[in-house]
């Protein structure tokens, strides 16, 4: 099967008509963005075939927001060498035609001859589906789809045992699939079939086996329980007997003992604390009194400090004040060249401020030029358009009339033709200087008279001869004739033409005047975009805002034609400026340094002469003999208290009053801990001896023993019923092994296209192929060691290659048994590697040297290697559009 060409229309986004045409044997690529039309194109291809043209359940084929449309799609093939043409449309006038060869037919006939021969069935009521699609449905891949085949496969199950020549499915009949049958259902019964865990009577014997072990183990667990409590009983009761002496409350009372100790060495801290604070205050009395005595000596050295101090200053202030009048000069000099600096910039801006304004007029009158030009040009441009406006006026042109005209024109031509054929023709020859009448009109010479209407020919001296033209419809024609004649000259009156040739001429001369008006309507909107009022006033206003500039230039004073640049100039400025603020800076830097030098003459002077004053007086000299006597006596008080403090200390710190509190501590807790050890030694004998008071009542041991016998009686069982199972599931599996192994003679066409295709992608390796023919393993390595790997666990890329493989296997057998093939991949290998990608193409262009192949994708650049030229959507589109 080969397809010729395809045209879709009112199709989704396709609303104008779009055909492929010239499409070729092998691969046909057509490739585009995403929403560029791919899919559609596939949808509108499953559409033609699939769908009823009376199927009301298509809504998704008409174009969004057009319910007006009638989805159409056009679909032209070869095969067996005979032409097949299917049209079909939906939603609107519904339709299906077919024709093959020279023969037609239509409706459901159609559509029933076209699921035969492809392999597919219709659904029942509503859209199609993909389990009604067969064959198509396996060889057409839908976008994101290519790894699911198990469904296509059951859809086109029975047309692809058909094509092998045999059902596989009859293999089930056979007297050997019986015992597989019973041998099956008897190992279900014991384990299940898809996960192979116990069930039935197995798994119960499990649980049995299971809960008796439980209830063993927790009897066991239970004696050696009662063992472990005669034990701890036994433990429990001797330390009971040392509790009778209560050892607690001799704890007690070394804690009381150490509690007095404690407080003795309390009341000699406070006392110890005490002595500190007088000791204190005797240090800090010593502290005064030195340093009342130290500021005497103190004084005396300050003053010899000040008085140096007085002398440096006062040189200093000298220095200061002489240095004042050279910067009084340079700062004279910085302001001269400042004021300069000032001056040149005002020159340079006056300079520059003039060149801008002549600048600026220059622009002005450039603009006033080109839009006097322009209010010309518009102006020519507009008295052309009246012109050509008045002209257009003048000519009458009525498209209908002038249509109409045409009709009448041609039709009285052709009455004219049809009245020369069917009028009858009166030849006549006189001789010189005879005359004869017809109708009352002399008729001399030699010539030819048609007559459409009965006439009278009068010949002198012979008579009259009544003409009766043999035509029965004539009259109707010259009637008729005569009406359009009379509708012509109305026509010709109303588009005041005395001909139709004028007519069309006017029609001709009114379209090209319409075009020059439009014309010079966009050159005046172009040079007077607001009018030709709007841009005389933007003339004058040039024009005065010209003469404005001309008159402020003329009103500047003149400036001299100096080289320096206002930025030279301003930078001059502020270089004058910076060393005139400096030296101001400077000057009064000076004059604050010489105010701050003669406030510390002053202050250094008034210092030394109140330390010498305080030096000289009585009264300070019988102070600091005071102090003298007072220290005295003050460190041998000092002397004593550090004495006492430090045998204080000495008997404190051999007493250790924190390890005797840690002591009182430790000795309560112990207390405490025996006190409570002992009633909980209490507490628990009582409770052990009421738990084996119960459990020995109990019986453990004998039951221990009866459930241990009942134990081996079940494992006994279980084993066997394992036995059983393992058996039954080792005979299933050599039937299964027999089964394949006939079902593998059978399925051997399409097991010889599988691995035709799959040693181009992995050498060595094979499909598993099931008896409902669908691929389920694949076997890779040497048959020795094979790894045999289920489909479902490859990844997705390579299932979907494998799919992509079976669907090609598929095709070579439908061909071998002289089906038609057509295969359609939309997006397909989109997550195949670089390198599977590389050897999938080769799978696939030797598939297309046997099949048909419509490949669709939004990766061009994945198919540059392909031979093939590839088909953009976008090119398919505009070419429609065309």
């Amino acid at each position: 099967m080969k397809v010729q060409s395809i045209r879709v229309e009112q199709l989704r986004q396709f609303r104008q008509p779009l055909e492929i045409r010239d499409l070729g044997p092998g691969i046909n690529l057509f490739v585009g963005p995403n929403e560029s039309g791919k899919s559609t194109l596939v949808r509108a291809i499953r559409a033609a075939f699939f769908e009823r043209y009376k199927s009301s359940s298509v809504e998704d084929l008409r174009p969004w927001g057009d319910s007006s449309a009638a989805p159409e799609v056009a679909i032209e093939f070869e095969w067996q060498g005979e032409h097949w043409k299917l049209n079909k449309r939906f939603l609107r006038q519904k339709r299906c035609d077919l024709q093959i060869g020279g023969r037609s037919c239509s409706g459901d006939e159609a559509e029933d001859q076209l699921s035969t021969l492809l392999g597919y069935e219709f659904a029942g009521s509503g859209a199609s589906k993909p389990k009604h699609w067969g064959i198509p449905g396996l060889l057409w891949v839908e976008q994101g789809q290519g790894q699911e085949i198990d469904d296509a496969v059951d859809s086109a199950e029975a047309h692809l045992q058909s094509a092998l020549g045999g059902n596989v499915s009859e293999l089930t009949s056979s007297i050997g699939d019986a015992v597989f049958e019973r041998v099956r259902e008897e190992r279900n019964k014991l384990r299940t079939a898809s996960t192979d865990k116990p069930t039935g009577e197995l798994a119960k014997a499990i649980k049995q086996v299971a809960d008796l072990e439980s209830y063993h183990a927790e009897l066991l667990d239970k004696v050696d329980s009662y063992r472990l409590q005669v034990d701890r009983l036994g433990d429990l009761l001797i330390p009971q007997k040392q509790d009778d002496s209560k050892p607690w409350l001799a704890f007690r009372a070394d804690a009381k003992a150490a509690m007095q100790k404690l407080d003795a060495i309390k009341a000699m801290q406070s006392e110890q604390d005490r002595e500190h604070r007088e000791l204190q205050k005797n240090q800090e009395s010593l502290r005064l009194c030195s340093e009342s005595l130290q500021h005497g000596s103190q004084r005396q050295a300050l003053l010899v400090e000040r008085r140096h101090e007085l002398s440096g200053a006062t040189k200093s202030l000298a220095d200061k004040q002489a240095l004042e009048p050279s910067l009084l000069q340079r700062l004279q000099q910085a302001q001269s060249q400042s004021h300069a600096a000032g001056e040149q910039l005002r020159l340079a801006r006056l300079h520059e401020q003039r060149c801008e304004r002549q600048s600026a007029l220059l622009l002005l009158k450039n603009s006033l030029h080109d839009a006097e030009q322009k209010l010309e040009q518009a102006k020519s441009e507009t008295a052309s358009l009246l012109q050509q406006r008045e002209q257009l006026a003048a000519l009458v042109v009525e498209p209908a009339a002038l249509k109409q005209l045409k009709v009448v024109a041609q039709e009285l031509d052709r009455l004219q033709i049809l009245q020369q054929t069917a009028a009858t023709r009166l030849r006549y020859q006189f001789h010189a200087g005879q005359v004869a009448k017809l109708n009352g009109v002399a008729l001399e010479g030699a010539s030819e008279q048609l007559l459409s209407v009965p006439g009278i020919l009068e010949i002198e001296g012979v008579g009259r001869l009544e003409i009766y033209p043999g035509g029965t419809d004539l009259a109707v024609t010259a009637e008729r004739q005569r009406q359009y004649e009379q509708e012509r000259l109305a026509l010709l009156d109303r588009l005041g033409a005395s001909d139709l040739q004028q007519a069309e001429d006017n029609a001709v001369l009114a379209q090209r005047l319409e075009g020059e008006i439009g014309s010079l309507q966009k050159a005046i909107a172009q040079l007077a975009p607001d009018g030709i009022d709007a841009l005389s006033q933007t003339v004058q206003s040039l024009r005065e805002r010209a003469e404005h500039a001309q008159n402020q230039l003329d009103q500047m004073p003149s400036a001299s034609d100096s080289d320096t640049t206002v930025d030279l100039a301003q930078e001059q400025l502020s270089d004058a400026t910076e060393r005139l603020s400096s030296l101001e800076s400077a000057l009064v830097d000076q004059r604050r340094e010489v105010a701050l030098l003669a406030q510390q003459v002053q202050h250094l002077s008034g210092e030394c002469e109140r330390l010498q004053h305080e030096a000289d007086d009585p009264a300070t000299k019988a102070r600091e003999e005071q102090l003298l006597q007072q220290l005295g006596v003050v460190k041998l008080e000092q002397r004593r208290l550090e004495q006492s403090l430090e045998q204080r200390s000495q008997e404190i710190h051999a007493a250790r009053p924190d390890i005797l509190e840690q002591d009182i501590k430790r000795l309560e807790l112990s207390a405490d801990a025996a006190e409570h050890a002992s009633r909980q030694r209490d507490r628990e004998i009582q409770d052990l001896r009421v738990r084996l008071e119960v459990m020995g009542a109990e019986g453990l041991e004998e039951q221990s023993a009866e459930v241990q016998t009942t134990l081996q009686a079940a494992r006994g069982r279980l084993d066997e019923l394992e036995r059983r199972a393992d058996a039954l599931s080792l005979l299933q599996r050599l039937l299964q092994e027999k089964r394949q192994a006939l079902t593998q003679r059978l399925q051997a066409p399409l097991q010889k296209h599988l691995n035709h295709y799959l040693q181009l992608l992995f050498p060595q390796a094979s499909l598993v192929v099931d008896e409902h023919l669908k691929p389920v393993q694949l076997a890779r390595g040497s048959r020795g060691d094979a790894f045999h790997e289920a489909l479902g666990a490859l990844s997705f890329g390579a299932r979907e290659q494998m799919g992509l493989i079976s669907r090609l296997a598929y095709a070579d057998m439908l061909q071998e048994a002289g089906k038609p093939t057509l295969i359609i991949l939309d997006d397909a290998l989109v997550h195949s590697d670089t390198q599977r990608l590389a050897q999938m193409k080769r799978v696939l262009f030797d598939a297309a040297q046997r099949h048909q192949i419509l490949l669709f994708s939004c990766h061009p650049e994945n198919w540059q290697d392909l031979g093939i030229r590839a088909r953009e959507m976008a090119g398919l589109k505009t070419a429609g559009a065309e």
